[in-house]
């Protein structure tokens, strides 16, 4: 393929794009098109068949159908099957741009197409639709009557050497510069700039739908994300606590008991004394001798218990007018009058609460 001459090379690649166009046709054939339609690009370039300061009217009637490399290139471009389509679009957009402005340049893109489509309203826009679907059905037609011509003349050319064999041959050669030939190539040029346009309008609006598309895959995977850490942690945990709990029912340790806790279950009768050796700390009684092993009965026996608890708050007057309320108020009134002394009372409140 390397060595074929540029008019063969491309005249292959166009029977390709023909037939794709027709019908499907296989990705190994599209792939092999486009890199077809790729070396005849560059052997475009270098071989300078076009310039920026010419015009269609400067191009020859030989080298015009060159023009259409670039949208061949775009459109089978486009019939690539990849993962990434976002990637094909762009690059099948980027090569019918590329078409556009080079037609633009040699003056073959109409007047219409040119105008600015960002202020255009949408009847606007529907009025450039209806001028280009015209455009393509009047160049449709147009070939269609060129190649219709061509047979025609074909025959009459064949029945001729028929019947005079001698005289056929080159008079009946078409010049490269020929009207037909050359109104043929631009009619095919008129064509694919209608197609171009209209799959330009088509690819960019899937891209942008598939742009959204990855877009909230992008950000529902972001989630996902988060919620399967989430979620990791959350089985984590829950393992965690299973086998705790697991392991507890084996290995479950003794609730600690302090020598207070101790001490207030035995008087209030939920422990026994005799399971004092069952304790860690010494020594394990707490309290009046007197109310070990035994439930308070009285007032005064459940005052004086709970005086030796690490949780009481000794409260002086409370407890006293507890203990014995009319002597200690007796007393206090004799202190008022000055008849006895403030030690008796304390020797008073002392004796009064000893058990």
């Amino acid at each position: 393929m390397e060595q074929m001459s540029l008019p063969a090379l491309f005249e292959q690649a166009r029977k390709i794009y023909l037939a794709a166009s027709e019908s499907t046709v296989d990705q190994d054939t599209v792939r092999k098109c486009c890199e077809m339609l790729r070396q005849c690009e560059e052997m475009i370039s270098k071989l300078g068949l076009f310039s920026s300061n010419e015009t269609k009217d400067d191009i020859s009637t030989a080298n015009l159908k060159y023009l259409l490399v670039l949208f061949y290139l775009g459109e089978m471009t486009e019939k690539i099957a990849q993962d990434d389509r976002i990637q094909i679009l762009k690059a099948a957009q980027a090569k019918l741009k590329e078409f556009v402005t080079f037609c633009e340049a040699m003056e073959l893109v109409p007047e219409e197409e040119l105008q600015t489509s960002g202020a255009s309203s949408f009847a606007d826009l529907r009025a450039k639709k209806i001028a280009r679907f015209k455009r393509q059905r009047a160049a449709e037609a147009k070939l269609l009557e060129i190649k219709e011509r061509k047979e025609r003349r074909g025959r009459s050319t064949k029945a001729a050497a028929i019947s005079s064999p001698i005289e056929a041959g080159e008079d009946d050669l078409q010049d490269d510069d020929g009207e037909e030939e050359r109104e043929a190539w631009l009619m095919s040029i008129s064509l694919a700039l209608c197609k171009a346009f209209d799959l330009l309008e088509m690819l960019k609006k899937e891209e942008e739908m598939l742009s959204a598309i990855n877009e909230k895959k992008l950000q529902e995977g972001e989630k996902e994300v988060s919620q399967a850490i989430l979620d990791e942690r959350a089985q984590k945990a829950e393992a965690w606590h299973r086998d705790a709990a697991t392991r507890a029912r084996f290995t479950k340790p003794s609730p600690p008991i302090t020598c207070a806790t101790f001490a207030q279950d035995v008087l209030e009768g939920r422990r026994q004394v005799s399971e004092v050796h069952e304790h860690k700390h010494q020594p394990l009684i707490f309290g009046p001798a007197s109310l070990v092993g035994k439930n308070p009965t009285s007032d005064r026996e459940r005052i004086a218990a709970q005086v030796f608890q690490p949780h009481y708050r000794f409260d002086f007057f409370h407890k006293v007018n507890k203990v014995n309320q009319g002597s200690f108020v007796s007393c206090l009134a004799a202190k008022s009058k000055g008849d006895i002394d403030y030690h008796l009372i304390l020797s008073f409140m002392n004796a009064d609460c000893r058990p």
